[in-house]
């Protein structure tokens, strides 16, 4: 039987772990993330596998929540391929407060870009469209 392990050093370690995960898969430099900037992405099953299946980068609501599946779930080349470097640094603000802490931090502690952002505030969220029926 595995050793359990518990307490403050075996979550500390399982920490360290998860968020090693997210690492790996960081490119060298935002300059690798050469994604589109607009028109309708469709990432792969391996990424988004469930839910909305294309994202228009022309509705605000779906950016961030493609740019947020991507940091979560993408690998390095869906990094690079999905994601665009100046969209990100625009969204980070906001995008920071929507992704878990470990994506998050690993994200700042790498790259200075993004750290220099986390005294911006975060951008209100568009309002959602009610569409009126006819009566």
């Amino acid at each position: 039987m595995p050793p359990v392990t518990g307490g403050p050093a075996g979550h500390a370690d399982d920490l360290r772990l998860y968020r090693e995960k997210f690492r790996r898969r960081l490119p060298a430099s935002l300059d690798e993330m050469r994604g589109p900037r607009e028109g309708v992405v469709e990432p792969p099953l391996t990424v988004v596998w469930s839910g909305l299946r294309a994202f228009d980068l022309g509705n605000e609501r779906q950016r961030m929540s493609l740019y947020r599946v991507v940091l979560a779930e993408g690998m390095r080349h869906d990094l690079c391929a999905l994601l665009n470097r100046d969209l990100l640094l625009r969204l980070w603000p906001t995008l920071r407060t929507l992704v878990s802490s470990s994506v998050r931090d690993v994200w700042e502690d790498t790259f200075a870009e993004l750290r220099a952002l986390t005294h911006l505030p975060p951008t209100a969220p568009p309002p959602v469209r009610r569409h009126r029926t006819a009566a």
